[in-house]
């Protein structure tokens, strides 16, 4: 009883010991904690750069001996390959001169010969002369014919012209412009309208079969032998040829007629047809609903993790509850058995 008296008078300087005692060894505690992290770090950083010293000179002469394989192995390959070019080229240095003294000698005995070659040219010259001056005797020829052609055909022009215009050739009574009284004697033009006769000028031809074949009909009653007709009755009348004609002229269907009922479509099919020429894109604009192929959705919106609301607070997402600072504290010094026997409220460090 006098133990329990004498320790609860002590128990405010126990407690007050072993909170001196614990702060002094967590500060002890924290002091050594650095140095062993720095003793740590010190020491791996000297095995780490031992070993990468180590393994820059294992690299090193790996390096070392497979470049100097290379560099002989090349070396090796080079030489040859200098040597095989030396020995080509001089190889074709000797076939070179060996064809040379050959060709000249074959040349000059067999191909060059210039006794004949002196003879073939002499030949050629003669024979050169030949063609020149038959040459010469052609063309000459070719240039009168040629000119007999031309004179020939400004005979004809003038001819006709003179033909075309004898109505200004002169008369007994009226002399022509090419007749004037004021030169000595006609001109050449007077002569040759003279000489010449009048042109007769010829009716055009109008042919009146060109008409619709679906109207062929009308045609067919124009008999084969027609009555004589006379020349012309008194009074004022057409010409009998003209009077036939008109009798018997070809159908003409009016454009209404002519028309085809369909052709407004066939000249829209046309136009379709032209305008599918000239188009420059074959395919279609297709609506955006028309695939071919399956739709395949993006990585982001088909994950099964779903995506992140855009617009929310944060855009990382987070989650406090996995915090390890929201839980206890847990000490790495060993337990004191004093707090375990007084009670748990001391763990937190609490006084009395």
């Amino acid at each position: 009883m006098a133990a329990m008296i004498r320790l609860g008078g002590e128990i405010n300087t126990l407690i007050s010991g072993v909170y001196d005692k614990k702060n002094e060894a967590e500060y002890s505690r924290q002091i050594e904690f650095a140095a062993a992290v720095k003793i740590q770090s010190w020491f791996r950083a000297v095995r780490v750069r031992a070993y990468l010293k180590y393994l820059n000179k294992c690299a090193t002469r790996i390096q070392k001996v497979w470049r100097g394989y290379l560099g002989r192995r090349f070396c090796r390959v080079l030489l040859k390959n200098t040597l095989f070019i030396m020995k080509l080229n001089h190889y074709n240095k000797m076939a070179c001169r060996v064809q040379k003294t050959w060709r000249g000698y074959y040349a000059r005995k067999y191909v060059f010969n210039y006794h004949s070659r002196k003879r073939y040219l002499e030949a050629l010259h003669v024979k050169n002369e030949l063609i020149r001056s038959e040459l010469a005797e052609f063309a000459e020829h070719q240039s009168l014919a040629r000119k007999r052609e031309e004179e020939k055909s400004e005979k004809q022009r003038k001819e006709y012209e003179a033909r075309k215009h004898h109505y200004l050739v002169s008369t007994a009574v009226k002399p022509g412009i090419y007749n004037s009284p004021f030169l000595p004697y006609p001109t050449e033009t007077e002569f040759l309208l003279r000489n010449v006769q009048p042109l007769a000028h010829q009716k055009k031809k109008i042919d009146y079969c060109n008409f619709d074949p679906t109207c062929a009909r009308y045609n067919s009653q124009v008999p084969k032998t027609l009555p004589p007709l006379v020349k012309k009755p008194q009074g004022p009348f057409r010409e009998p040829d003209e009077v036939q004609k008109q009798r018997y002229k070809p159908f003409r269907p009016t454009l209404r007629v002519a028309t085809e009922f369909y052709s407004l479509e066939k000249a829209r099919k046309q136009l379709k047809e032209e305008e599918w020429v000239t188009r420059l894109n074959d395919n279609i604009l297709q609506p955006f609903t028309h695939r071919t192929v399956a739709y395949e959705p993006l990585l982001y919106t088909s994950s099964k993790f779903g995506p992140v609301k855009y617009g929310t607070r944060f855009f990382r997402e987070e989650f406090p509850e996995n915090f390890i600072f929201s839980q206890d504290f847990k000490s790495q010094v060993p337990p004191i058995p004093l707090f375990d026997r007084l009670n748990d409220t001391y763990s937190k460090g609490q006084e009395v």
